[in-house]
């Protein structure tokens, strides 16, 4: 029954003649003009002048990048990056192979930035949020948080969505008809596409938070909203990455033989959404 797979090889993005738009990128740029457009509503509903969007979008977008970054970097793979530090912050790679890079600079590759950590993402935009809530929105932390959070399981969507045009974060094999073969990451037999079970799951959450908000009381409990998003969220990506393959190559990311490091991390967080929910569910 093979008509139960499919094989999924994508063109890497639209290409424009003179520039290709990665699907990737399009996806970022959709999750972000989707959400501003989303949180401009809720700050009108909430009277909060829409001139501080500006600000919330910068510091939103530059703490993702650099969490995600440095995440990657110290919670996934400091055995690497320890020994290629220029690599942190550059989009280059040592490769002694490499011809000159722009004519000038020998054993160079560019590459782009191809780690990111959704933990590190977490980390970064929960530190901006915490300073923009201060200086600039003037409001309580866990206002923001509870806005904020219907926002990124929006984003989270797109992002996965993302990751499946990339053919990349996808899971094991399926041992079975069913299942996707990601032919343009030269697999050839059905895997578990996780990036879709993740981004549907996103969509859920995001649907139920927007529901909550406008149509409950719920965004009067301040911490409440952000409480159900961080519960929920980290606990279907524990759950969805005991279908995943380790996500380093040549190194196997699981620990205590049971959970790997994506697992680990996301377990305080849970605890904590679950925290938030039990002291603000009146």
């Amino acid at each position: 029954m093979k008509f139960l797979s499919i094989v999924w090889d994508p063109s890497i993005g639209i290409d424009l003649g003179f520039f290709v738009v990665r699907w990737y990128s399009l996806m970022f740029v959709i999750a972000f003009v989707l959400g501003l457009r989303l949180m401009k509503k809720i700050f009108i509903e909430d009277k909060v002048p829409v001139e501080k969007l500006d600000a919330l979008f910068m510091y939103t977008f530059i703490s993702m990048l650099v969490g995600m970054r440095l995440g990657e970097v110290f919670f996934y793979n400091w055995g690497y990056y320890q020994h290629h530090l220029l690599e942190i912050i550059l989009p280059f790679k040592e490769n002694p192979n490499a011809t000159a890079l722009f004519g000038l600079v020998k054993g160079w590759e560019f590459t782009g930035f191809t780690g990111f950590a959704s933990h590190g993402a977490a980390v970064g935009i929960i530190t901006a949020l915490y300073i923009y809530s201060k200086r600039v929105l003037k409001k309580p932390f866990l206002f923001i948080l509870d806005r904020m959070g219907i926002m990124v399981a929006l984003a989270g969507f797109f992002i996965r969505m993302g990751n499946f045009f990339n053919s990349e974060i996808y899971g094991k094999p399926t041992e079975s008809s069913f299942g996707v073969i990601f032919k343009a990451a030269g697999e050839t037999v059905p895997r578990h596409p996780t990036q879709i079970y993740e981004a549907f799951s996103y969509l859920i959450l995001f649907v139920v938070l927007w529901r909550l908000y406008w149509k409950t009381e719920a965004k009067q409990r301040q911490g409440f909203l952000f409480g159900i998003f961080f519960a929920v969220l980290w606990s279907l990506r524990f759950f969805i990455e005991f279908l995943k393959e380790a996500q380093i190559n040549g190194r196997e990311d699981w620990v205590f033989n049971a959970l790997n490091t994506g697992q680990v991390l996301s377990i305080p967080l849970i605890i904590i959404g679950l925290i938030l929910i039990f002291l603000k569910r009146k």
